[in-house]
């Protein structure tokens, strides 16, 4: 595994859907918000595929983002090369990162790469048109037998971090491929930028073997919308937690979220989707071991609309202005940037549970390093719990992260917990 970039350790990312970020969806209209999700505490950004979209197969009247026609152009729906070029430079000017999205499993059913590349290097079916991958029908399956397929998405990889001065990729469906391949793109692309990032679409544990350094956390969400939902109990993500420190290596990542494109147009808002548990499950997004939080499109100002995934279905601009929503997260980012406890990979404490009296119901638990201390007690049921538990050699005199009072944590610990409430003390 390739070493993690210092930026990445105590980041926090956000995902850009450019379509529904603002009413012109352009690159121009978000580059002007840039400072605002500068000051909510966004360390790194990852934009939507940017690319032209087929026609062939068009789902809805504008197509899907990862139906790709051409590698190495530019949706003019967003905008031109100039105008991304001037949202990076804001970004880096800011001090945030730029990461684009990569779809290398297939191509638009119109490509260029169809008609300019060998007939092999797609897939095919008997009468010579290109495989269809699952149900995805405005897409073309690409040929991973032919490594000429595998210099072609290098090239163009390469094109986007030497012209454009991107600072990594997000690849979708990363799974789909060979791990081979990623460790060849990840090699060519250290080459010309040290500390380039890469997140995969998938959760495999032989991802971090020279390719990747951060993966999605897909288990684990899954497990926090079924707890918000009653179909599951606190133990699941606890088991599952421990289950992923011993299943990855020690500086892998894993992106921790309540939302992003895919569960937010598919299965609705984070809202319709955790109800009372939202707040709870977003602080623990921040808590979690070895994680990077995502902020999708909206989350930070608490937009509650499930987005159209093939037409325009921008976020009103009335409708994003500062709220509760976003004083949460701009607390919470401040406390990842601050604690070291709380950093992802090798860098971070572990998670130290203290036993309690409802494991089934609550979680307290402390992330402790190098002199940084962040103690988490945490009702992840929509019972009031009658909290009981001991502190041992964590007593002592905290501040409340997210109020900033002063607490007084004893040795024992006796009272009510409101359900989804959470506090977080930090030495």
């Amino acid at each position: 595994m390739y070493k993690n970039p210092e930026w990445s350790y105590s980041a926090v990312l956000y995902e850009l859907n450019v379509r529904q970020f603002t009413p012109e969806g352009t690159f121009a209209a978000a580059r002007e918000r840039l400072p605002f999700l500068r000051s909510v505490g966004i360390d790194a950004i990852w934009l939507m595929p940017i690319y032209p979209i087929g026609v062939e197969g068009r789902k809805g009247s504008l197509g899907s983002y990862y139906s790709i026609c051409d590698y190495k152009g530019i949706n003019e729906e967003f905008g031109t090369a100039a105008d991304l070029r001037d949202f990076i430079s804001a970004a880096h000017s800011l001090g945030m990162r730029v990461l684009l999205d990569w779809v290398a499993n297939h191509t638009a059913r119109d490509a260029r790469w169809l008609d300019e590349k060998p007939y092999d290097w797609y897939e095919r079916e008997a009468d010579g048109t290109a495989k269809v991958p699952w149900d995805w029908t405005d897409t073309a399956k690409l040929n991973y037998a032919n490594h000429d397929v595998w210099l072609g998405q290098i090239d163009a990889m390469r094109y986007w971090v030497e012209e454009f001065g991107v600072d990594g990729f997000r690849c979708d469906m990363a799974m789909l491929v060979p791990i081979e391949f990623w460790q060849e793109a990840s090699e060519a692309l250290h080459r010309i930028k040290s500390d380039i990032f890469m997140l995969a679409e998938a959760e495999e544990d032989n991802l971090f073997d020279r390719a990747f350094n951060m993966s999605y956390q897909w288990n684990i969400h899954h497990i926090m919308c079924d707890i918000a939902k009653g179909a599951r109990r606190v133990w699941d993500m606890r088991n599952a937690i421990h289950w992923e420190r011993a299943k990855y290596p020690r500086e892998a990542m894993r992106m921790s979220f309540t939302s992003n494109h895919d569960e937010n147009s598919w299965s609705g808002s984070e809202q319709s989707r955790f109800g009372a548990a939202l707040d709870v499950m977003s602080v623990m997004t921040f808590l979690m071991p070895s994680t990077m939080p995502l902020i999708y499109t909206g989350q930070e100002v608490g937009y509650n609309h499930s987005f159209e995934f093939f037409e325009r279905d921008a976020i009103p601009a009335e409708a994003y202005v500062e709220n509760r929503t976003t004083e949460l997260y701009r607390r919470l980012t401040s406390l990842k940037h601050k604690e070291r406890a709380l950093d992802a990979g090798e860098r971070g404490g572990e998670m130290i549970e203290i036993e309690n009296n409802a494991k089934d119901c609550m979680m307290t638990f402390v992330r402790e390093v190098d002199g940084s201390r962040v103690v988490a007690i945490v009702n992840l049921s929509p019972y009031t719990i009658h909290a009981d538990f001991r502190t041992g050699i964590y007593e002592g005199k905290y501040y409340d992260a997210i109020t900033g009072e002063r607490v007084v944590l004893g040795d024992h610990v006796e009272r009510d917990i409101a359900p989804w409430q959470y506090q977080i003390l930090v030495k």
